[in-house]
């Protein structure tokens, strides 16, 4: 424990501390390293995750290669093909772009080591009044932040740590996780309904013409990708419900779980979707190029390229 004339310190796992106008951020020493944790490219060198990433990725490729090279490009109607295969690959493009930047975005992590005289300093907290940090990264833990071991830092409003998307699920990159889940949802079930009419036609056509591949080529990778999309449509869209679910009434899985007694003023159901989502409702929500900045990433370069946060 750390003591100081005008405050304590005390050493917590998971506590309420400062309110949102006492954070890390309204500081004014905080400027400068909350810049430079901007100008960093967020990647998490975890191997599951990693490993957990690419696979997702493997699998929406393989999936858009059965969609479009055994289904679509053999079938007979035009109109068919280039319909399903540009709304399949428009879903794919948003998925996993979704995906990029929910692994690459800063998911609200608190700067490692804030605990020291200075910022308590730049606080003016009142005499005798107590905050909380954390005793593994250091740092002073906003309200609703926990720990978490992989990522080895405290996340604002951690939601969970996703292996899938090899980070968090917090306070900045909530919205593209959801977004994930629901274009993932969406092209499994587009996949399984075209599974369903090429078995169809294939049957009526006693498999004749039916693909470029032979028949047993064909069945087996249609049935992988019956499995895939049934599994993938079931676990993403059991998760955006949950998110959504979490969202609507302003609780984190972890604050779920844990049965945490809310010392916030919860938003209402509609705030809650705008907080995370920004603004009114829009097209803006369901797109995750929204705040991209190319530019911004050159002037990364510039600087002498990417660092990698943990």
């Amino acid at each position: 424990t750390m003591q100081s004339s005008g405050h304590r310190f005390r050493d917590v796992e998971h506590h309420p501390l400062l309110a949102d106008n006492d954070s890390y951020d309204s500081s004014s020493s905080s400027s400068s390293s909350e810049a430079d944790m901007a100008d960093r490219v967020w990647f998490i060198r975890d191997g599951c995750g990693m490993v957990c990433a690419i696979m997702t990725w493997l699998l929406v490729v393989y999936a858009d290669f059965v969609v479009t090279f055994v289904m679509l490009l053999p079938s007979k109607d035009f109109w068919y093909s280039v319909i399903n295969g540009v709304l399949f690959n428009c879903l794919a493009v948003l998925a996993l772009s979704s995906h990029l930047r929910t692994m690459l975005t800063d998911p609200g992590a608190v700067p490692k080591g804030n605990a020291t005289k200075e910022y308590m300093d730049n606080l003016q907290l009142k005499p005798g009044e107590v905050i909380y940090k954390c005793p593994k990264c250091c740092s002073i833990k906003p309200e609703r932040a926990h720990h978490c071991s992989i990522c080895k830092r405290c996340i604002r409003k951690m939601d969970h740590h996703c292996p899938w998307v090899n980070n968090c699920v917090g306070e900045k990159n909530q919205r593209f996780f959801v977004l994930f889940t629901m274009y993932i949802a969406l092209i499994s079930a587009h996949a399984l309904v075209l599974c369903g009419f090429q078995f169809f036609s294939c049957v009526r056509g006693q498999w004749t013409e039916c693909s470029d591949f032979s028949p047993p080529v064909t069945v087996i990778l249609m049935i992988f990708l019956c499995l895939e999309g049934f599994l993938f449509l079931t676990f993403t869209a059991v998760m955006f419900g949950t998110q959504i679910h979490s969202i609507c009434n302003d609780e984190t899985e972890i604050e779920r779980l844990k049965s945490e007694k809310p010392t916030w003023e919860r938003r209402l159901r509609w705030e809650g979707m705008k907080s995370v989502f920004g603004g009114q409702p829009s097209l803006l929500w369901i797109n995750p190029f929204a705040g991209f900045r190319i530019r911004r990433l050159l002037l990364r370069g510039k600087k002498g390229g990417p660092e990698f946060s943990v």
